[in-house]
Formats: C-alpha cells, sequence, structure tokens
C-alpha cells in the first residue's frame, strides 16, 4: 500500500537525512520526496510517499514527531487530495516530427519550453498516470532525457490547514515562547 505523509519541519540542516534515515533504518522504501519553502518562513514541507503496510503507518508517524525538528506529521492517504508531479522530457524532433509532437503537446495539455534544431524540451504538470501516458506516446520519436519532481500533495479543504496552524501557534508560558515542536524560545 502507499502510504502519504505531509510532515512540516523547521528549514535546518540535516533535517532531510534525519528523516530519511529514520524511514530507511526501518526498512520501508520511499518511492517520491519532495521538499520545498512553505508560506511560513524557516519551514519547509516534505511530500513522502513509500509503501507500507497498514500496521506500520502510525508507528512511522509517531518516529517522525520524535524527531527534534519536526513540526507536525499528516497521513493524507486516505484524505481527499490534490496530487500533482511535474516532468521536463527532452524529445528527439527532426523538422517532420515536430508538427505531431507539438500536437500530442496540446492534447496533454502541456508545453514547450525549449526549441532546438534537433530537439525538445517539453513540461507537464499532472497526475502520474498523466505524465506516463505522454512519456509513452513520445517514445516512438524518442525520449532522450527526463527529469521528475516527484508527487506534491495537498489536502482540500481547510480541515489540516487549521491543525498545522495549531502546531505553529506560540504558547505563553512564563515568560518564554513556545512551539509544540518541542523547542523553546526566550522573548
Amino acid at each position: 500500500m502507499q502510504t502519504t505523509f505531509i510532515v512540516h519541519v523547521e528549514d535546518e540542516p540535516g533535517v532531510l537525512t534525519r528523516v530519511t534515515s529514520l524511514i530507511r533504518r526501518r526498512n520501508f522504501n520511499i518511492e517520491s520526496l519532495t521538499v520545498g519553502h512553505t508560506e511560513r518562513p524557516g519551514v519547509s514541507r516534505m511530500t513522502i510517499v513509500m509503501d507500507s503496510d497498514e500496521r506500520a503507518v502510525p508507528r512511522i508517524e509517531a518516529n517522525l514527531y520524535k524527531l527534534v525538528n519536526v513540526i507536525s506529521v499528516e497521513n493524507i492517504t486516505p484524505k481527499p487530495v490534490v496530487l500533482r508531479d511535474l516532468a521536463m522530457i527532452k524529445v528527439a524532433a527532426t523538422e517532420a516530427s515536430r508538427g505531431p509532437i507539438m500536437q500530442l503537446v496540446d492534447v496533454f495539455r502541456a508545453r514547450v519550453v525549449d526549441v532546438s534544431p534537433d530537439s525538445l524540451i517539453i513540461e507537464i504538470t499532472g497526475t502520474e498516470d498523466k505524465i506516463d501516458g505522454l512519456v509513452e506516446m513520445l517514445r516512438p520519436y524518442g525520449v532522450l532525457e527526463m527529469a521528475r519532481t516527484g508527487r506534491v500533495a495537498m489536502s482540500r479543504g481547510a480541515a489540516s490547514v487549521a491543525s498545522v496552524a495549531a502546531a505553529y501557534a506560540p504558547r505563553e508560558q512564563s515568560g518564554e515562547v513556545e512551539f509544540d515542536s518541542g523547542v523553546s524560545f526566550s522573548v
């Protein structure tokens, strides 16, 4: 079963290594991993897709929370989500094949981002199936190179946003501001 976690972490050196090492030590394979900045300064968002059994999911989530720089963990597998992947595909293109390739690009709602005398670079965003479909249609022309970002996911609606926002909300305790990440800061 594929499981997708959204993990918010402090933007610090070594956090990615600690998260991936935790998953590796438990003998799970990461299928997709994307990391980027969020709307909050100093916070990064990881989308981790991995194969796991149902019994392991709560243990993985609990172990992720034990890591010092982890702010929040959300298993979005059972929730309604929007999933996207980005790919850039370099395809061999002769003068005769450019027209049919451009028609395929239009059908898949992709776009050409670079043209050279012997190739095109196509950018496509969508589900993994959509990207796989375009790649299969382009194979007869000669796929020269491909780069994919991996899955990026976001829960629909505001429910998960509220729970993540609560993790960032500071609580005042005797002159200190404490975040749910377990780290306290003096004010």
